[in-house]
């Protein structure tokens, strides 16, 4: 009789729970929460200690055996995942390697030692150095340029600066917020062994980079003993004229020669990092009029938006990545054996700056449509009397409304089923601005 393993999930809610138990091994398998989703999930607070004791004391506390300890979740998730698996003899990547991923000033110096003609210029500056313009000024960047924190969160605190009085405005909400994330974010450093021009730069500072732009796509993959694997390349397209996501559509349709480039690259920097048995995705951009690819940032996880594309595509979630890594295995993932041969998960977006929700789908709406489009799911993200800047994780540009999946024959097919959906799911607004 196969041992039935333990397998404890940072944040588990109940969505992540369903899709876990449909993988490839699930059988054998228990899932166990650790932490509340909603201390994790939504949330601009994080007491890392806290989170940290109260995940110990519930592992120490189970009866069986801890198998594997694994989450989906970027900060304070991923970084959180090295130190609890150190603990408690689970595999995972080491600390280092992660930090040298999700410290954004690390990464980049990292990526320039072996990947140079693929990295935008950029520099490291203080936020609370009335100086810092001219320090910037210093490195060689000038406007526009783009800033964001050494340890983002989704796109909080990110800014285009295109002026001086741009990067005033943002030094402002910088020193307002920057501590929500650079004080425990600050505390997962002390527990690293930083080269002092790394340790010189701590939460608390932030990025300025060189603009770049093009295709966006991700390789989505992992590193097992070594060998690093690349599975799948997802495009990120966006609403014309604004920098608001469209739609993540797997598989790609960039050129064959371009995604080989990519893969090759990813290659080289994940195994010169040191990463190993955990996933990652690595976000890219082909600047097909200039002839290049630039590396915009690495992911030390899976894309959570991306799970049901490659189950509609591949026949299982890339879950399955995450789950078989902790248990040290190699993932057992299909190609090409899912419902569809292509899938996008859609941001059905309103363009205002604000405005009251005052009617959205009823659950009977939803579940009318998802029988009418066979293979679609719809994520609802508001409710009636909700304000909308009130959501969490939204761009400086629009709100998103709802998250419909959709598998369909053709990248075409994908579009048009999408434009009838949305001609059903009615949304009605008051007090709109902008």
């Amino acid at each position: 009789m196969t041992e039935v393993k333990n397998i404890f999930v940072v944040g588990l809610n109940d969505f992540n729970r369903q899709r876990l138990e449909t993988l490839h091994g699930a059988g054998q398998w228990r899932f166990h929460g650790v932490i509340a989703p909603e201390a994790v999930y939504d949330t601009e607070e994080f007491d890392i200690d806290a989170m940290l004791a109260e995940a110990t004391a519930q592992l120490e506390a189970f009866e069986g055996s801890v198998d594997a300890i694994v989450g989906y979740m970027d900060f304070p998730v991923s970084t959180m995942l090295p130190l609890l698996c150190e603990r408690f003899g689970t595999r995972s990547t080491s600390l280092t390697s992660l930090l040298k991923c999700e410290h954004k000033y690390w990464s980049r110096r990292v990526q320039r030692e072996v990947i140079p003609d693929h990295i935008p210029g950029f520099t490291a500056f203080d936020p609370f150095d009335d100086e810092a313009m001219t320090h910037i000024g210093e490195a060689g960047l000038y406007f526009p340029f783009f800033v964001k924190p050494i340890k983002s969160s989704g796109s909080r605190l990110g800014f285009r600066i295109d002026t001086p009085e741009d990067f005033y405005q943002a030094i402002t909400e910088l020193r307002e917020s920057i501590g929500t994330i650079a004080d425990p974010f600050n505390m997962v450093l002390e527990q690293a062994q930083l080269p002092p021009e790394i340790a010189a730069v701590d939460g608390h500072f932030c990025m300025a980079e060189e603009i770049i732009g093009g295709w966006q796509c991700t390789v989505e993959g992992y590193v097992y003993n070594g060998e690093v694997v690349s599975y799948g390349i997802v495009d990120s397209l966006r609403y014309p004229q604004v920098l608001s996501f469209f739609h993540y559509r797997y598989p790609s349709g960039l050129p064959e020669d371009i995604q080989s480039s990519m893969v090759e690259l990813t290659d080289r920097i994940m195994t010169h990092i040191g990463y190993d048995n955990a996933a990652f995705n690595i976000e890219y951009f082909w600047d097909e009029v200039q002839g290049r690819i630039w590396l915009l940032e690495i992911n030390t996880r899976i894309s959570q938006s991306h799970c049901d594309l490659f189950e509609k595509v591949d026949g299982v979630s890339n879950q399955q990545v995450t789950i078989d890594l902790g248990l040290g295995q190699r993932p057992d993932m299909p190609h090409r054996e899912g419902a569809f041969p292509m899938a996008a998960k859609f941001f059905h977006r309103v363009f205002f700056t604000d405005a009251v929700v005052t009617r959205a789908p009823t659950p009977e709406e939803v579940a009318t449509l998802e029988v009418d489009f066979p293979g679609c799911q719809i994520a609802v993200q508001v409710e009636e009397g909700q304000r909308l800047s009130s959501l969490p994780e939204q761009d400086a540009y629009s709100f998103a409304l709802a998250h419909v999946y959709l598998g369909a024959s053709s990248a075409e097919q994908l579009l048009a089923d999408f434009d009838r959906l949305v001609a059903r799911l009615a949304f009605e607004f008051d007090d709109i601005q902008g």
